[in-house]
Parts: C-alpha cells; structure tokens; sequence
C-alpha cells in the first residue's frame, strides 16, 4: 500500500511538472561553489585540503525539521543514531562508536561558542533546525584550529538576516506520533546592525511508551557597530526541554514489542529535564590592510534533573571563556602567504549529586526522590594555542602547516556522603598537535591534497576515577596520527561535482568505559584501533527547460577494528570496531520547477553492526527511503508561502535507530542492545513570512 502510495505521488506530481507552461529555468545551471566559514585558512570548501562536508540550510530542512540525524546520515563517514530526539550518539570515520551514551571525541560549535562540554560530551540536537543557515562537519582531527577531537569537528552557523528591511515568519509541522512544531520568527537588517529573534516548541506524544518529548526554545541573534572594517555579533539562547526515556530494549522485545519501554524506565517514568542559557559576544575588525582580528566571549549553563530507575541525578553545569584569532595576508619573498594564529580558554564545571528514587514506593505515579546518596563538584579548563600557515607556491602547488598546543587541567571534590568527603586536582601533560598538508591544482576547479595530522581527546572525569571515586592518574588521552589523500573536481562546465578520499588512522591509549554499577562507569586505557577506508561523493545538476535535477550519491567503505585490545583478561585484537558499520550508502534527488513545486527523495543503507567486542552478536542491516514534495509561491509581493509534506521510512523498515554498546543483562536477562527506529511515519508544514 505504502509502495503504492508513493509512486502515485511521484506520477501525479510529474504530471503536475509537465502540465504547467512557465519560464524555463535558467538562472542556475552549475553546482555553485561552497563557501566554508571563516574558522578556516581557506574560503571555499575547494581550497581546502581537508575532508569537509556542507549542508545548507535546505539540506538541513529536506526532513520533518525536528531531527537532524536524517541530514547528517547524507554525508559519507558520519553516521548519527538517534534513538529519540535526545537521544543520539555522531560517529565519524568510526570515532566516538563506542560511546555507551551520546557523542564525545568531536567538537562542535554554533558560530564561536563552544557546544561541547568540558567534560567532553556535545549536544547539537537542543539547537532549532529552522534557525541554521550551514552545517560543516570535518572529517579528521584538524586539531591546529580545533583542539581535541579526534572524530573531528561540527560548526553549526546562525542563520542571519541578508535582505534590507524586516521579515515576518511563521511554520507549523504535524506529523505521525503527535508531532507538532511551531516557530515564530523575526528578522531586521539595517545599515548599521541586524536583529533575528525566533521562538519555536516541539513537542512529540512519541512512538514508544514513556517517550514524550516537550522542548522550548527561544533565540536572539545579529549584528551591532558594523563599520566597513569591523562588527560586532551577538547570540543568546534559552531552551527548556523534559524529555521522557523509553532507554534500549532486548532482542525479543525488539522483535516482538518495539512500542515497549525498558521496564523499569516505564515503571519510574524516567525522564530527563533541564533550563539552558547560552550567550556571546565576537567582535570582528581589520587592524591594518593585510590582518584582522576576531574575538569572541561566551558563557552557557545548564540545570538538569534526571529521574532514573536507578537513582536521580541533579546537575548545575556552568562554562565560560574566550576565544581570539588573527587572520593575516602577506607576501613572503614574492610567496603569497596566509597565516591563522590564536588562543582558546575553556572553564566547565558543575554541581551535583544523586538521590534515592523510591518509585517502587510511590504507588505508581513514578518518580519520588528520597534521600541524597552522592554529592560532587568537578571544574575543568583548558588551554588552545594555535597556528596554521598557508603557502602558495604558485598558481597549482601549496602547502600548509599548523600545530596546537593543549594544556588540560581538573579538579574532583568529592562533598557527600560526610565521611568520603576528598579534594583532588590533576593535571595532563602538554599536547604538541601538528598538521601539514600538500595541495595541487590541476585547474582551477580540480583539487587534489594530501595531509598528515595528529589529534587528541580528552578522557570525561568519571573516566579518570577508580571506582572508589578516587582519580586515576595513569589515565591518558587518547591520541593518534590520521593519513588522508583525497581529489575534489568539478567536472563537466561545473554541472557535475565529485570527492574522493583515502585515509588510514590509529589511535593508542584506546579508552574502554567498564561498567562497574548501573551509573558508573570507569575508564582503562586498553590498546589501539584501527580506522581506515574510502569515502566518495557525487552531485550533479541537470536543468531541462522547466525543470532542475539534482541527483547526489555517497558512500564509505570502512575497516574499522581492534589493532590491540586487552579487556579484563580478554583479548579482543583482531575484532571489529564495536558500533559502527563498516558500510553505509546514501543517495537521492531533488527535483526543482519555476514555478514552485519540489519534489525530494532520500534513500539510506546501512550494514550490519557489531553490538560488543567480543562481536558475538550483530544488529541486522536496514535499509530506508523517506520523500518530501511541497510548493512555494508568492500571494502577493513580499508574502511567500509554503506547503510541504513528507513520508519517513515509506518501505516501513524494522531496524535499530540506535544501539547501546556492550549492553550487559542482569539477572540473566537478555542484554539491552537496541532502540527501535520509527516506522512508516508522516508529516505536513505549512509557512508563510512576509517582508516589509
């Protein structure tokens, strides 16, 4: 029925294409070249000789706008699982798979604020989709801008008013599972400054049980002071969220029962919720002809209180620092050359602890806190000094450089209970982090690079402590080398887009989390993995009188494994890598009028994935296909309207939209591997703005 569906959608809609008599489309029939934020050394993502993907703000938008997973699992060598909204672990090139909650070993970043915490953890999924103008993930640790992360990096860029005047805007989304997204927004933009504020609410009834979902957010944005040489930009932010967690599953209830929550999630009615504020401040201007300046401010923070079945957690987070870099243009014995130098101070801590949940005792009505069990302070901060350094040799031939330098401290004060009460503080050895790459150009529209380059990441604290609570100093960060070769063409007069890339990558002092108690884990530096594969991306765009097509394709073929791993006295080398396929394609199109219509589709395979080390059991390989048409037209001048709607797994798939690594069963009870992925589901939006 559902196969059915969609491909009278597709006749009819080309149908619609065909009958319309308009204008042919004329204005675009190249791929245009991307332009990659200013963090980096280059201005296009041609230049540069690196593994970096884009994604605009349609692409950001070509699902239901209220995950982002379905953009970023476009991209080859990043694979996001989501097992709900809140609920999502970002590996790149296999880095970060064997993270047992979320995402850690990437740094991300919305505009100059840091999104990753000090205790390496990032979240990207609080911020609103509608309010993105690009999205860069960097593939590799890039670490002389960067720092740690050794998956690599996400900038996630404001979207900011561009046209003169004001703009009104509203969008409504209602899908399958009670979805239902509204956002409000406004936008200014005058000579001297801008304003962008917008509101939103998501809130989802969810596909399993004990998975509502309600998230509030509202966000300012803009421009002050601006002169022709300099301006200032503000951001600030305030989400409020309580989500409710069905947690991962046994084989026989994902079969059987995926609608199921764990049953001692359901019974305690576990659910997560926190206050976020965040803000800051960057000041860009030219010092002279051939440098200028950015610097930027920031604080966040954050309340949480987590009811679990097995305690409740309280946490009171609060970051703050800085961050300057000079940019600077010059020519050197007739080379022309290209300089970034800068500094970066990060300060995290929280404030927290655990209480008794005496949900048993509650008569059903799930949460009651009872008496504090634990109590903890813990600060981090840190230091990034960098240097990049571009040389043209000449027209075809250049070469850049960079290192960063990382020094990393914290701080554990253990306050309750009474008698374990301790004060503890270390710091890591200096981190020397160096890149060099080689670039040449064939023409002006083929680049083909090679790099070298080493990154780091940070253990989290709780990875650092015995499991008396105590730190561990024999604890290191992880660390390795990554080789990378890659070509990036445009072909056939720029209507045809291709990447290719090669790359090799171990990494020693491997972290392994080692569960000791339902939420505690400890960290132990037990040997090497290896990462290493192939990554290709196509796209390419054919206009045929009325009509654009834009068909893309990507894929990544990896070797991911275990070069050397002691666990407990297990010997696990050989294996591979827990959490991540060694395969995943993705490919689709867009299909464009003149006269407003779209029609897009996206399909998705991924292969089977190693659930543990010992890789004694795998979760089966899926494959997905979601479409989405709509229409946009003008009612009259200045008032855009749009219409949209969707279908999610129309082939209504049964797979894991995420998995919980090295799930333990207790009591003999089956391991808890799996979170359902939804299936077949539906949306609408509707959006009107209005200039003026």
């Amino acid at each position: 029925m559902i196969k059915k569906l969609f491909i009278s959608i597709i006749l009819s809609y080309t149908s619609v294409v065909f009958a319309q008599q308009q204008d042919s489309i004329s204005s675009n029939k190249v791929l245009k070249e991307v332009i990659i934020s200013n963090y980096h050394i280059n201005d296009s993502l041609l230049n540069a000789p690196a593994s970096i993907s884009v994604l605009s703000s349609a692409e950001l938008q070509r699902n239901n706008n209220s995950n982002i997973a379905a953009s970023f699992n476009t991209i080859a060598g990043v694979f996001m699982q989501s097992g709900a909204i809140n609920t999502n672990r970002i590996s790149i090139r296999g880095i970060g798979a064997r993270t047992p909650y979320g995402t850690n070993k990437i740094r991300a970043f919305y505009g100059s604020i840091p999104l990753t915490s000090g205790d390496s953890e990032t979240t990207i999924e609080d911020i609103d989709i509608e309010i993105l103008d690009q999205a860069e993930i960097i593939k590799g640790p890039l670490s002389s801008i960067y720092g740690a992360g050794l998956g690599g990096a996400i900038v996630l860029k404001p979207k900011l008013a561009i046209e003169k005047g004001s703009r009104a805007a509203i969008s409504t989304t209602h899908g399958s599972y009670g979805l239902t997204k509204n956002t409000v927004s406004y936008n200014m933009n005058k000579k001297k400054g801008s304003l962008n504020l917008s509101y939103h609410t998501l809130d989802i009834d969810g596909y399993r049980e004990n998975s509502a979902y309600n998230r509030e957010g509202i966000t300012l944005a803009g421009e002050l002071f601006r002169k022709q040489n300099s301006k200032m930009t503000y951001f600030g932010n305030y989400t409020y969220l309580k989500a409710y967690i069905p947690s991962s599953i046994d084989e026989d209830t994902f079969n059987n029962n995926p609608k199921a929550a764990a049953p001692t999630w359901k019974a305690s009615k576990g659910y997560e919720q926190y206050d976020s504020y965040m803000g800051g401040l960057s000041y860009d201007w030219h010092a002279a002809s051939w440098l200028k300046n950015s610097t930027s401010v920031f604080i966040n923070s954050k309340k949480n209180y987590e009811p679990r079945p097995f305690n409740i957690l309280t946490q009171n987070t609060t970051a703050w620092g800085a961050r300057t870099q000079f940019f600077g243009n010059l020519k050197l014995s007739g080379i022309k050359t290209e300089f970034i130098t800068g500094l970066e101070y990060f300060n995290d801590g929280f404030k927290g602890g655990t209480f008794v949940n005496q949900y048993e005792d509650n008569n059903g009505n799930g949460t009651l806190q009872g008496d504090r069990i634990t109590g903890t302070r813990q600060k981090r901060n840190f230091i990034n000094a960098f240097a990049q350094l571009r040389l043209q040799l000449s027209g075809k031939f250049e070469i850049q450089a960079g290192v960063n330098y990382n020094k990393t401290r914290f701080e554990l004060e253990n306050t309750y209970p009474l008698q374990s009460v301790s004060s503890e503080n270390y710091s890591y050895k200096d981190i020397w982090s160096p890149q060099l790459s080689l670039l040449f150009k064939p023409s002006k529209l083929q680049t083909i690079y090679a790099s070298v380059s080493r990154g780091f990441s940070m253990p989290a604290i709780e990875e650092t402590l015995t499991a008396n609570g105590s730190i561990n100093p024999n604890i290191k960060p992880e660390n390795g080398y990554n080789i990378e070769a890659g070509s990036k063409l445009y072909l056939l007069d720029r209507k045809l887009y291709t990447e290719v890339t090669l790359y090799h990558m171990q990494i020693k002092d491997l972290l392994v989390a080692q569960r000791v108690g339902d939420d505690q884990y400890i960290g132990v530096n037990a040997g090497k993995t290896l990462h290493q594969g192939i990554e290709a991306a196509i796209n390419y765009r054919l206009t045929i009188n009325r009509l654009a097509i834009t068909p893309y394709a990507s894929a990544s073929i990896g070797n991911y494994e275990f070069k050397e791993f002691l666990n407990n006295g297990v010997d696990y080398s050989g294996n591979k890598l827990t959490g991540v396929p060694s395969k995943k394609i993705s490919t689709g199109f867009t299909l464009q009028t003149n006269f407003g219509f779209y029609l897009s589709s996206d399909y998705y395979y991924v292969d089977n994935i190693p659930l543990n080390d010992a890789n004694s059991a795998y979760s089966k390989s899926y494959n997905l296909l979601n479409a989405k048409t709509g229409y946009r037209f003008n009612l009259f001048k200045g008032f855009t309207s749009h219409f949209s709607a969707g279908i999610n797994n129309i082939t209504n798939t049964h797979y894991a939209g995420m998995i919980l690594v090295n799930a333990t069963g207790v009591n003999g009870a089956q391991p808890r591997y799996y979170y359902p992925g939804q299936p077949v589901n539906y949306y609408i939006n509707i959006s009107f703005s209005y200039i003026f």
